[in-house]
């Protein structure tokens, strides 16, 4: 009798073992439902510069001469899931090793699927997917979102699939893209995402004929814009310095609407390539609301 009494002790405590182990074992991460708008920060790489000449400054105006490159993932409570641009470095030039690959003057920080899954996300869990322009270290990584809807510029969209587009990127990373559910984005028209004014796609030409920027309208933090190239550096706000390859004129044009847009809703601007600022964001799974 003694040693059955053991016996089924032992099954006993084997069980509570095992239940304890599935209670208090962190499960996989999962997107959590907020209360109100999330964005979430995601650091999608480094562009590595010796010099700012192209920008307009000398040596020694600006330090460090490495560009930030952001994506920003914003989460409706209700109504979906944004992507804004998704980085310089392609998910699949990651090794099994871990060391970031470079291309060229970038490199790698975390895989974006990696950052994603952070926040419980999977690529087919995106509801529309957008890019500030069709610069290559804005778009490598659009090939995963094939499933998702793209909200795209008619500009991008034919660039993207021709055969002849933006340098450094070829054909075939675009190809999935031919089939994808696709808004198009109009000229000269803002664009409301989730239909309640919350975040909203803002044409400022200039850089390319057909860049934006993106306002998210956040309950604590306040409005955002997510700047997209339309500055360059903190130093622009000052200096008014453009890329020597854009159209200076109209990119100033488009500043000054933005500028005039801050005022107006008291925001804030985030520029996505200022190192120095990228840096001080909280990136994901920290979020600002």
């Amino acid at each position: 009798m003694k040693s059955i009494i053991n016996m089924l002790s032992g099954k006993i405590l084997a069980l509570v073992v095992i239940f304890l182990f599935y209670i208090i074992t962190p499960t996989a991460q999962s997107a959590e439902k907020p209360k109100n708008i999330r964005l979430y920060v995601m650091d999608c790489g480094v562009i590595l510069y010796n010099n700012l000449q192209k920008f307009g400054y000398k040596p020694g105006e600006i330090h460090p001469t490495n560009l930030s490159d952001g994506c920003y993932l914003i989460v409706h409570p209700t109504k979906g899931t944004l992507l804004w641009d998704t980085g310089v470095i392609a998910d699949n030039l990651w090794g099994k090793d871990g060391i970031p690959p470079k291309k060229l003057y970038a490199e790698g920080t975390i895989p974006l699927n990696k950052q994603l899954a952070q926040i419980g996300y999977k690529p087919d869990d995106i509801t529309y997917v957008s890019v500030s322009h069709s610069h290559w270290d804005h778009i490598s990584n659009l090939y995963q979102f094939a499933g998702d809807t793209w909200l795209t510029s008619r500009y991008t969209h034919d660039k993207l699939l021709s055969q002849d587009p933006p340098e450094t990127t070829d054909p075939s990373m675009f190809t999935a893209l031919k089939n994808t559910k696709t808004i198009t984005l109009l000229d000269n028209v803002n664009y409301d995402v989730f239909g309640d004014g919350s975040v909203t796609i803002i044409p400022t030409p200039g850089h390319t004929p057909d860049s934006r920027v993106l306002m998210v309208k956040l309950h604590n933090t306040g409005p955002v814009i997510l700047s997209g190239d339309l500055y360059h550096f903190v130093a622009d706000l000052k200096s008014n310095n453009t890329q020597n390859n854009e159209d200076r004129p109209t990119s100033l044009a488009s500043r000054k609407k933005i500028q005039t847009l801050l005022k107006q809703v008291h925001g804030h601007l985030w520029i996505n390539h200022d190192y120095n600022t990228f840096q001080q964001l909280k990136k994901e799974p920290a979020y600002y609301d």
